[in-house]
């Protein structure tokens, strides 16, 4: 019987400028209603679809943020597909930050956007990666990041920061197929998503459809796998966006575009599509990086604080493409 492989990744040690952080405020949760969507067709893969959110969960969304933690932020750097979100590489600004445990969440707020307002003005960063010694409410930038809301001479900043409800999307989603994955176990990693993703299903020729177990590192497990392939992979997000994709193949180490988005502009160009072709697949696979590292020195911190998840309120219908 074949078994997955396991997934090492090394954690280094964060540093802090020898100030213990206080407090922090917990983000607020918020209850999500699925409407009926539409269904639509992509250039890339063969099929996909997209259930829109209305009504109540867009009147909560309105604001734009889920809720606001007053706290302080250092800055490091992190080696491209070193985070512990497993993306094989940061966005292309290099706007990221890592959380602590408790709002890390085992993964789940990877893939989301936080807002960032420091000393000298704000910034839009994306979750990629954890902080392990991190207090609730103290935040690890990269070196990029950090500068657009302070010097980086000042190591470390009170900020304000929140999560940010349907981000700009930089590109399509896309989805990545673990190394070591066969027809007997199978990961899957999407990326591109703007809000946290909370489900993952999978139906594939050989079997009917499975929902997948997230890992700490991000990627969603089938332990038992999925076949051969090809797949057809639906996603949910944290404020009910839901997309359907065909044509994934079991093709490791490759991501795989899908020429749609969860929401905005390319879910609803992706509607107008042309007919369907099989997925794009684009050649990124992930290498070995060196540790990341920081600027200053900090001990090993308290157990994390549990933060809030964000969860849908109803199962969404299995799609049909």
């Amino acid at each position: 019987m074949a078994i997955g492989p396991s997934h090492r990744r090394r954690i280094p040690r964060r540093r802090l400028l020898g100030i213990e952080i206080g407090g922090a405020v917990a983000l607020g949760a918020i209850a999500v209603a699925v409407a009926v969507g539409v269904s639509q067709a992509t250039s890339s893969p063969a099929c996909a679809s997209v259930m829109t959110v209305t009504g109540p969960v867009r009147a909560a969304a309105a604001s734009g943020a889920l809720g606001q933690t007053t706290g302080e932020a250092t800055h490091y750097v992190l080696q491209p597909g070193d985070g512990n979100c497993s993306y094989p590489a940061a966005n292309t600004d290099q706007l990221h930050v890592a959380l602590s445990p408790g709002e890390y969440g085992a993964a789940a707020a990877c893939g989301s956007y936080l807002q960032v307002t420091g000393p000298d003005g704000s910034v839009t960063a994306e979750v990629v990666d954890q902080c392990p010694e991190c207090q609730a409410g103290h935040i690890d930038l990269s070196e990029q990041a950090f500068a657009k809301i302070a010097p980086l001479s000042a190591g470390l900043v009170p900020v304000t920061y929140h999560t940010i409800v349907d981000p700009p999307l930089p590109a399509p989603l896309s989805l990545r197929v673990k190394e070591g994955s066969s027809a007997y176990w199978l990961a899957l990693l999407p990326i591109g998503s703007g809000n946290p993703v909370t489900s993952v299903r999978v139906s594939s020729p050989s079997k009917g459809w499975e929902s997948l177990t997230r890992a700490s590192y991000n990627y969603w497990l089938a332990t038992s796998g999925m076949g051969p392939g090809p797949f057809t992979v639906q996603l949910t997000d944290s404020v009910g966006h839901q997309v359907t994709v065909t044509g994934i193949s079991l093709s490791p180490g490759v991501v795989q575009a899908t020429g749609t988005s969860m929401y905005g502009a390319g879910a609803s160009a992706a509607v107008a599509a042309a007919p369907a072709v099989p997925a794009a697949t684009v050649g990124t696979t992930r290498s070995a990086a060196p540790a990341r590292t920081s600027a200053s020195p900090l001990p090993s911190r308290a157990a994390p604080v549990p933060s809030t998840a964000v969860k849908l309120a109803a199962a969404s219908p299995t799609p049909s493409c």
